[in-house]
Order: C-alpha cells, then sequence, then structure tokens
C-alpha cells in the first residue's frame, strides 16, 4: 500500500511528519468541541477516558479493515507478537493517555503544552543509547533546544512565570511524553518483523479497549451522539489511524532523533487550528517567532542527523533490494 522507497527520502519525510503534526494539531480544538457537544465537563476525567476510548477503538477497527483489505493478515498473529502488541497499545495509547488527560485536567493548558512537548528529549536521548547510528550531538541537543524555545513561545503567558510544579498536572503530563516516547522505541523494534499498519491497527484498538473499561469502571459517561459528534469522533479517529500509522513508518526507516524533533510543531499547529477554529487570535508575532524556531530547530537536528540517516537509508535500502 505504501512505497516503502519514499520513507528514506529526506523531503518527502519531512512533508509526511509535518503532516502527522498537522493531524495530532488539529486534535487540539476538535477534542475542546467534542467535549461540548458530548456534553463531558472539564473535570469529568472518567468521561474523557472513555471518550478517548471510543476514539482509539474505532481508529484500531479501521486500521485493521485496512490491513485486511490490503491483503495482509489480522488473524494469524502468534501468541508472542499478540503480547508485544499488547504492551504496546498500553504504554503507546493506555497509559500515555491516562497520563495525558489526568495531567491536563490539573494544570493549565498552557504548561501542559509546553510540558508534552518533552517528549521530543526523551525519544533523542532514549535513541542515543539504544541507536548506534542516532546519537546526541551537541548541534542536535541545541536543535532540540531552540525547538522547545519555539513551543515556549508560542504557549508564553504569565502563567510560564510562575515557578510551580504539580505533580498530578504538570508531572502526569511529563510521563504521558515519557510514554509516548517509549511506544516510539518500541514500534520501531516491532515494525522491524511486523507489518506497520497491523501493528499499529492493534495498538491502537487494544489500547482503545481499556481506555473504554477504566472509564466505565470509573463512572465515564460520553452521551448526544447526533451527526455532529459522530462525525467528530470519526474524523478524530480517522486523524489517529493515519498520524500514527505513517509516523511509525517514518520511525521503522529513519533515525528517531531525526523524526521525532518534529513533534515540536504540533502546539504550533495545535495553537494555530485552535485560534481559526475557537475564534482566537492567529496572527500574533509569537505564533511567527515559535514557527520560525522550531523550524530552525528541525533543520538543526535534520543536517547533523543528514550523514548518519545517510547510513541507515543504505541499509533499508539494501533491504528493501533496491
Amino acid at each position: 500500500m505504501f512505497d516503502n522507497k519514499k520513507f528514506t527520502d529526506t523531503k518527502f519525510v519531512a512533508a509526511i511528519a509535518t503532516l502527522c503534526c498537522l493531524l495530532w494539531g488539529s486534535a487540539y480544538p476538535a477534542i475542546k468541541i467534542g467535549y461540548l457537544l458530548f456534553t463531558i465537563n472539564s473535570n469529568d476525567t472518567a468521561s474523557k477516558i472513555l471518550f478517548a476510548g471510543y476514539r482509539f477503538v474505532i481508529a484500531g477497527i479501521i486500521l485493521l479493515i485496512l490491513a485486511q483489505i490490503s491483503g495482509k493478515s489480522i488473524l494469524s498473529v502468534s501468541k508472542r507478537s499478540f503480547s508485544r502488541l499488547f504492551i504496546l497499545g498500553l504504554i503507546q495509547t493506555t497509559l500515555q493517555y491516562i497520563f495525558f488527560y489526568i495531567g491536563v485536567a490539573n494544570t493549565t493548558g498552557v504548561k501542559g503544552s509546553v510540558m508534552n512537548s518533552t517528549a521530543t528529549f526523551f525519544s533523542v536521548i532514549l535513541a542515543h543509547y539504544i541507536y548506534k547510528y542516532d546519537k546526541l550531538t551537541k548541534t542536535k541537543a541545541i536543535g532540540c533546544v531552540v525547538g522547545f524555545i519555539g513551543v515556549i513561545v508560542v504557549n508564553f503567558n504569565s502563567e510560564l512565570l510562575r515557578f510551580s510544579f504539580n505533580f498530578t498536572g504538570d508531572g502526569f503530563v511529563v510521563i504521558a511524553a515519557l510514554f509516548f516516547s517509549v511506544a516510539a522505541i518500541y514500534s520501531k523494534k516491532l515494525t522491524e518483523s511486523m507489518d506497520v499498519m497491523v501493528t499499529t491497527g492493534y495498538s491502537l484498538f487494544i489500547g482503545g479497549i481499556l481506555l473504554v473499561l477504566l472509564g466505565e469502571v470509573f463512572g465515564g459517561q460520553v452521551y448526544h451522539f447526533t451527526l455532529t459528534s459522530s462525525l467528530l469522533l470519526i474524523y478524530l479517529a480517522l486523524l489517529s489511524s493515519i498520524a500514527f500509522s505513517l509516523w511509525n513508518l517514518l520511525l521503522k526507516y529513519n533515525n528517531v532523533g531525526l523524526v521525532s524533533v518534529y513533534n515540536f510543531l504540533i502546539p504550533i499547529f495545535g495553537s494555530v487550528l485552535s485560534a481559526i477554529f475557537l475564534g482566537e487570535t492567529i496572527f500574533e508575532l509569537k505564533n511567527i517567532v515559535a514557527l520560525i524556531l522550531v523550524c530552525i530547530g528541525i533543520w538543526m537536528v535534520n543536517s547533523v542527523g543528514s550523514n548518519v540517516n545517510e547510513l541507515l537509508n543504505k541499509k533499508v535500502k539494501k533491504d528493501l533490494k533496491v
């Protein structure tokens, strides 16, 4: 279904990674609108988790159906492979979003967005110790810091000047970012021997089922299924299935650090799209400055990673018999 050779091309990687971040960024306003349409209160964490569970179950089903249609076997999964998929779903979907939703509920949107961007640092550091072609260099470190500053700029608010740290708020968001990074490393390992679409489909489905069960156990409720609210839920499911599949493909064929730095674009897109759909101010100097800083950070990481990534690409092309 995918042209694997394309996923080793630098420009194509940049385009696909940006698309994934745009889709994830669009989830910010979409989720907020979803809470309104389904009448979920801001402090109703159980219902938020249940809502997320529905989203990821649908996303997983969509991917598994597409995988089956495209000729991939989704039922001939060994017990060992299924146990690995269960672990991935638990980390990538269930644990990440439990900590994320609880964390966001106990901190401000500004601080939550900034804290969530620490996922890039976790990914780069973990990759340094796991992959020999993905070492942390001075230029790559500076690029990550510049990108992070861009995230701070787009979220700049007087709240950031208050040096407070709430563990069940800010801390939980950081833990969610860590789970996202661990899942990225683990999914890269799994997709070396398993199909990306099947892997992603099962991880979203399994993680979504666990979220639904938890949401139900703690009294979560999601009502008011109208045409509008249902279409929004389907959109959230589609963006998850598309973004996670493409992201895992990028991780399969490229350095983790090179791909993960694009995560800094998510709060930029989230901020801009929230301004568009939620009626906030969009044409602000801080948005432009933030985008420039993030782009500089991405360029720095890509420039330093281009040589080692070329070695990886040669290996991938050899494996693909190009």
